[in-house]
């Protein structure tokens, strides 16, 4: 069946693969993640990927100004004919890649404070883009984003869940996350092979626990989640990569030595790189 462009817009510009581009064109849909953003008129917003500009322009009518970033130099030429950009004043567009961006340096260069971050992201690229922005979270307030509903499914899951996994607990280690709402295939144009979902990310300012070793505490959440059928005892002996710990290590931690990965709660993860660090320095 031959396509119908949804809007004059979608019409000039095809999506492209390369790019992960499927344009939302749904109202009701725009007008639910706007509101759940909860927007100030003096926030410093940040968009990332605003493509034609669907979210683009309900955002800029609730703000003072925002600035937008867009890898596809075509989108990010069209975007200003597309939602009036010369009328605004303090609405800047940035034609670059996400993941090159010091957004610290962006938000001095801005001079308004922490960004508030909103996207609708490529789904091939997001896990990067996302811990990518967690390095600048002394400078971010909060972040909405869209991805498909399996990804929020996990990095919003609870400990003893098929969804729970490393991302659970890296996100959850550095943000309070939010599942906000699901969003239907037909809500894009191309629709998506998946559903997708809306959540939202706030960045501990100061975390309730800081694992001592945070490089180490990362280690150990990737490699016990690469064998998450083992129970503990069984994945710290034989993965090399790993500090051996034997049953008073695991004691000294309060976690038992027979549970697997996903029981453990992000704090418990915390608890173990500590004995396993103490036991590495001690």
């Amino acid at each position: 069946m031959r396509h119908i462009p949804k809007s004059p817009q979608e019409a000039r510009h095809a999506p492209r693969k390369r790019f992960g581009q499927n344009f939302l064109h749904d109202t009701s849909v725009i007008r639910q993640i706007v509101d759940s953003v909860r927007l100030s008129r003096g926030d410093n917003l940040l968009e990332i990927g605003p493509g034609l500009g669907a979210l683009t322009e309900p955002l800029l009518a609730e703000v003072d100004g925002m600035t937008v970033v867009e890898l596809d130099r075509d989108l990010a030429s069209q975007l200003k004919i597309n939602i009036g950009a010369n009328s605004h004043p303090d609405f800047t567009i940035i034609n670059d890649n996400a993941m090159h961006i010091d957004y610290r340096a962006l938000a001095t260069q801005i001079g308004k404070g922490a960004f508030r971050v909103v996207g609708n992201l490529p789904y091939n690229i997001s896990t990067p883009i996302l811990f990518r922005l967690l390095e600048f979270s002394d400078v971010i307030i909060d972040m909405h984003f869209m991805l498909q509903k399996e990804v929020v499914d996990r990095i919003t899951a609870e400990p003893s869940t098929k969804e729970y996994g490393r991302l659970s607990v890296i996100m959850q280690y550095y943000c309070m996350a939010d599942y906000l709402l699901t969003v239907p295939k037909g809500a894009f144009n191309p629709p998506p092979k998946v559903t997708s979902a809306v959540f939202r990310l706030t960045p501990y300012q100061q975390k309730p626990i800081t694992a001592k070793d945070e490089t180490l505490f990362a280690t150990i959440v990737r490699e016990t989640f690469n064998h998450r059928r083992k129970t503990l005892r069984a994945i710290f002996k034989s993965v090399s990569i790993l500090p051996s710990l034997d049953d008073d290590d695991f004691a000294k931690a309060h976690i038992n030595p027979q549970a697997r990965p996903e029981t453990l709660s992000v704090a418990d993860f915390v608890r173990l790189s500590d004995v396993a660090f103490d036991k590495v320095n001690g």
